[in-house]
């Protein structure tokens, strides 16, 4: 007996395991502004503000990070969105992802686990993506000892790289794409893949680049110049120090959407339309 043939429906169908209700919006919110200013404060500070006094303190504050980010997942269980469900899923994803970590640990950019989440992300939603990605990166890095000031960061990286692939997908132009022309879809997502990776590489650069001494003055962090000097400054230090990792990093994951990022959409999507993540749960009582 064959497997049943995949359809266009099959590919087309989808629906979203951890939708965005309102207390995991104001979640997101919060958290994503506490990123900001954990990411951005070298551009944020002003001269002799009480945060560039005491820079050497701020991977420990930040490290506040790691709380918010898991408020998201508990404001989740508070909308009703996370069931058992889409826990499985959850756990099923962050599984695969803690287990490929180790595969690119030390090596440079060979990071398989971004097509992962960005395609759990796609085909199941930005509340989903959010949550996969902050939680795969903390249990991989429970697995590989990469438990560290740099943590936080990127948690809060991932999560965001989730949200925007899984936000992605309820665009028009994606919708359309799915009906008519799947493949321009996996040709869009893998071009999301090139460039998240890459950014991925330069945002995590912030969390060390202040504090990084001997710098040259073209790349060095300089306290109290304007937002475009330490701008320019941030994008010298990242292409000269992290492009020869974020570049392997987004040929990979880029190749593996297009290779596989078909298959795994079809996948996730049937798995999810069989769980029926958003039917009501209804109880009908017995008669004798």
């Amino acid at each position: 007996m064959s497997a049943p043939a995949t359809t266009r429906a099959d590919y087309q169908r989808t629906a979203r395991a951890v939708p965005i209700g309102l207390r995991s919006a104001i979640a997101i919110a919060f958290t994503t502004v506490i990123g900001i200013v954990a990411f951005g404060w070298p551009f944020l500070a002003a001269p002799g503000s009480s945060v560039l006094a005491h820079s050497t303190d701020a991977p420990i504050a930040f490290a506040l990070l790691v709380p918010a980010v898991l408020v998201v997942v508990l404001a989740q269980f508070a909308d009703g969105a996370m069931d058992a469900k889409s826990v499985a899923m959850l756990g099923v994803l962050t599984a695969v992802v803690a287990a490929l970590r180790p595969l690119g640990a030390g090596v440079a950019g060979i990071e398989p686990i971004w097509a992962i989440i960005i395609l759990g992300a796609y085909a199941l939603g930005p509340g989903f993506g959010f949550v996969l990605g902050a939680v795969s990166l903390f249990a991989s890095a429970l697995i590989t000892g990469g438990i560290g000031p740099w943590l936080p960061f990127q948690m809060l990286a991932a999560a965001w790289i989730g949200l925007a692939a899984g936000a992605l997908a309820t665009t028009p132009v994606a919708r359309r794409w799915r009906r008519a022309h799947p493949w321009r879809e996996v040709i869009a997502l893998a071009a999301f893949a090139c460039f998240a990776a890459i950014a991925y590489g330069m945002l995590m650069n912030l969390w060390f680049w202040p504090f990084t001494v001997d710098l040259a003055p073209g790349i060095a962090f300089a306290p109290g110049e304007p937002v475009a000097t330490n701008l320019l400054s941030w994008v010298r230090f990242s292409l000269v120090t992290s492009l020869g990792f974020d570049i392997p990093r987004a040929i990979l994951a880029t190749a593996l959407i297009v290779v596989a990022g078909r298959p795994i959409l079809v996948a996730l999507r049937r798995a999810s339309r069989r769980a029926a993540f958003e039917a009501p749960i209804a109880f009908e009582s017995s008669r004798n």
